[in-house]
């Protein structure tokens, strides 16, 4: 599975999950959206929910917007491709430590990997991070309901489940 970031540089770069994975080579990094390719646009605005249903399609390539969360608003994810949002999950990084759907972008590009069954590879972008393990088991049942689903409906459904609980 390709990653593609659109690095907008916003956040603290020591901290920065995307310029690490570029480190890494488990990324490409744009800075001018036009150059971003074609892909599965991991937007928390989007109408649908990521499913294995996607990866079914061909896409490949998974983007992702790397930015500060008080700038991400829906006006910042004009990229060309098929949009998705990811399903409930509670990020593991130590900012946002135990917040649902406060993903950096690591996290977001894994859980993609997880919900399209290539957890290998979500390992593989995670494996730099000391708490990149705890992402994968701190939401080890959720992924593994959403890859097992058919559509975004049915993650959907999944999804309302955990929101449930949280309330």
């Amino acid at each position: 599975m390709e990653c593609h970031v659109y690095y907008e540089g916003d956040d603290d770069p020591n901290k920065c999950t995307a310029k690490r994975l570029e480190k890494f080579d488990e990324a490409t990094l744009y800075r001018s959206m036009g150059q971003v390719p074609y892909g599965v646009v991991l937007n928390p605005h989007a109408e649908r929910a990521l499913s294995p249903a996607d990866a079914e399609e061909g896409l490949e390539t998974l983007v992702a917007l790397d930015c500060s969360w008080e700038s991400a608003e829906a006006a910042s994810f004009k990229m060309r491709g098929v949009h998705r949002a990811l399903p409930f999950l509670v990020a593991a990084n130590p900012v946002n430590y135990g917040r649902p759907f406060r993903l950096t972008t690591v996290e977001a590009l894994a859980a993609a990997c997880c919900i399209f069954d290539d957890r290998e590879r979500a390992a593989e972008l995670l494996e730099p991070f000391r708490w990149g393990e705890t992402f994968l088991t701190l939401n080890e049942e959720p992924l593994r309901r959403y890859s097992e689903c058919a559509d975004s409906s049915e993650v959907v459904a999944v999804q309302e489940e955990y929101l449930a609980d949280e309330e």
